[in-house]
This record gives C-alpha cells, sequence and structure tokens, in this order.
C-alpha cells in the first residue's frame, strides 16, 4: 500500500498540476513502468505458501504425539510445540546450527533420500539424564559421546521417529529407519547447498531445560508427495470400500468369539470375622429363596433368568425369560 498523502500534500500536488510545474501524464507514464523485484536465486521458494500451512499442520500434530511419548518415557514434564516453518537453502540451514549438535540421519521408504532431525546437546543430554535416573540435567559434551550413550541416544531418537511415521500417516505410509547419528553438520552433506529445505523449528521442553528440535525435510526428498499437501487433498473425502467378503469374515469372527456365562445361585455378604470360622456343615444364608429364578450372566451383564436341573449327569440350567433394562437396574 502507497504512502497516505496528508491534506496540505493534496493541497500542494493539485496546485503544482494546476501551475504546470508538474505534468500528470509524466506522473502516469512512470506509474505504469514494471516495476522491478530482487529475487534471490540462492532462496527459490520451491514450497507453496499451502504446502507449507500443510507440513504445518503435520508437524503440529507431531509434537503432540512426540510429547506425549517423551512423557511416558522419560516420567517428566515434557512441552513440544511448533515454533517456526521456513524454507531456506540447505546450506544456510547448516551454518545456523551449533558446530557440536546431534544430527540424526533417516530415510523414510517410500520416498527417495535422506532427512535430518537435529536436535539441540541440551535437550538430547537432558533426556540421557532422564533414562539413566537422573533428574534431567544438561550437559554439553557432545564431542566426546561413550559407546553406551550413542546406543540409549539412538533408542530414543528411533522411538521419535515412530512418532514421525505416525504423524505423517494421512499424507503416505512411509517406514523410517535410522540410518547414522552425527555430532559435526559440517561433515554432513545430505544435498547440495543451494537445494531448497524446509525447516520445522520445535520448541521443546524436557523438565527445566529448554531447547530446540529442527527437522530439516529436503524438496527433492519430499517432492513426490507434494500434491498431497494442498487444501484440496486434506479437504476431499475419501471412503475406504470393504474388500469383498469383509463383513462375512467379520461377523463370523464375532461369531466365534468365546463368551464367559455363569448362573448365579444366590449372594450373601459376611464378615471377616464368620469367614474364618467356617467349616463343614455350616449354612450360609443368600439373598434369593428357592422359588426365585436363577440369574445367567454373560460376560459380567445380567443376561437372562433361567431353572437349575441336569442333563445327562451334569448340573444344567434352562433359560425361562431375558432380563431387561429395568430388571437389570434392580439387581
Amino acid at each position: 500500500m502507497g504512502d497516505v498523502l496528508s491534506q496540505g500534500e493534496i493541497d500542494a500536488l493539485l496546485s503544482a498540476l494546476s501551475t504546470g510545474e508538474m505534468d500528470a501524464d509524466e506522473l502516469k507514464q512512470e506509474d505504469d513502468e514494471r516495476k522491478v523485484k530482487t529475487y534471490d536465486f540462492k532462496r527459490a521458494l520451491r514450497f507453496s505458501k499451502d504446502q507449507i500451512r500443510s507440513i504445518s499442520r503435520i508437524h503440529d500434530n507431531f509434537a503432540r504425539i512426540l510429547t506425549t511419548t517423551l512423557s511416558a518415557q522419560l516420567r517428566t514434564f515434557v512441552q513440544i510445540s511448533v515454533a517456526s516453518v521456513d524454507q531456506l537453502p540447505y546450506d544456510e540451514f547448516i551454518r545456523s546450527i551449533p558446530k557440536m549438535t546431534l544430527l540424526n540421519v533417516f530415510e523414510a521408504l517410500p520416498l527417495e533420500g535422506r532427512l535430518l532431525i537435529e536436535t539441540n546437546p541440551n535437550i538430547a543430554y537432558a533426556m540421557l539424564d532422564r533414562m539413566l535416573g537422573g533428574k534431567g540435567e544438561s550437559y554439553n559434551k557432545v564431542d566426546n559421546l561413550t559407546e553406551l550413550e550413542t546406543r540409549i541416544m539412538s533408542q530414543l531418537f528411533q522411538r521419535m521417529l515412530n512418532s514421525f511415521e505416525e504423524a505423517w500417516s494421512s499424507i503416505i505410509e512411509i517406514e523410517p529407519e535410522m540410518e547414522q547419528l552425527e555430532v559435526n553438520p559440517q561433515f554432513l552433506q545430505m544435498v547440495s547447498p543451494n537445494e531448497t529445505v524446509v525447516v520445522i523449528s520445535l520448541s521443546t521442553t524436557i523438565g527445566e531445560t529448554t531447547g530446540m528440535i529442527n527437522i530439516c525435510l529436503p524438496h527433492v526428498v519430499l517432492e513426490s508427495v507434494l500434491p498431497n499437501l494442498s487444501v484440496h487433498y486434506w479437504m476431499q473425502s475419501k471412503k475406504k470400500e470393504r474388500a469383498p467378503g469383509e463383513e462375512e469374515q467379520l461377523a463370523k469372527t464375532v461369531r466365534g468369539a468365546p463368551l464367559d456365562v455363569k448362573a448365579v445361585l444366590g449372594e450373601s455378604q459376611i464378615t471377616v470375622q464368620e469367614l474364618l470360622n467356617l467349616s463343614r456343615q455350616d449354612v450360609i444364608q443368600l439373598d434369593r429363596t428357592i422359588d426365585d429364578p436363577l440369574r445367567v450372566d454373560v460376560g459380567e451383564e445380567p443376561k437372562f433368568y433361567a431353572q437349575p436341573g441336569k442333563l445327562k449327569n451334569h448340573l444344567a440350567v434352562q433359560v425361562t425369560d431375558e432380563i431387561k433394562g429395568e430388571d437389570e437396574g434392580d439387581e
């Protein structure tokens, strides 16, 4: 939007036009001239705004899933949320992260190429400290990880990848598999320096430690699924068609499911002292008379009335009536 002129400036402009100091045709010609806009080819914007919004939604979901996963695993306060989603050259991303940090390089078949999750050492060591029984304090000695620390962190990162898989399941079924754990970003060359990547920054709190987790997704890797990141794809309703015979097989499975059935002769309440004093020939009075029907429970739910009897030298019951809703409440 252009600058808004004050009333004095408008009066001065009209006066200049009326006296001939300014030419209206010249002003119109200047306005019609093509304006030059600076464009940086090193920062080519290859993701549309629509796609960036979709990626942001996916990783909002990832942040929620990861918060739940790490809370259960670490048994401490965990809060993760999306701080920003940006697209920039890969080289600029590498220069923006610490010189020594934790880089989880992984593949996500069927996508072709490698992806990256960078975890700030403060966050990584807070998680490691909790896994080893500590309070979740952070230590920044990422340059000399022991074999045990590397293995524990690799297991933690693989759980993060499981959450990543779940978050992306609405777009594409992927199988993330950790490939390597690096600490020096200068030795990591996943794509060309000028390749556009989308970087999702997650603001992370583990106990009292805060830091960032950055997810780097190269454009060349996501290119095959970019059409699925449109609003049209998200809004369209996809009705899953049942396979032939699926309903019949489901009904057959349900009909064949085992159920526990028991006939309840009656119930009673006694004290612990009376229970301790019970012996042979003692009589326990139940809450039913001999004329009352037995209650048949199916899966712990009262379903039928029945009368006792025998069938081929076995105790049995004969169903006499079905227990209605009101009768169940009276039990």
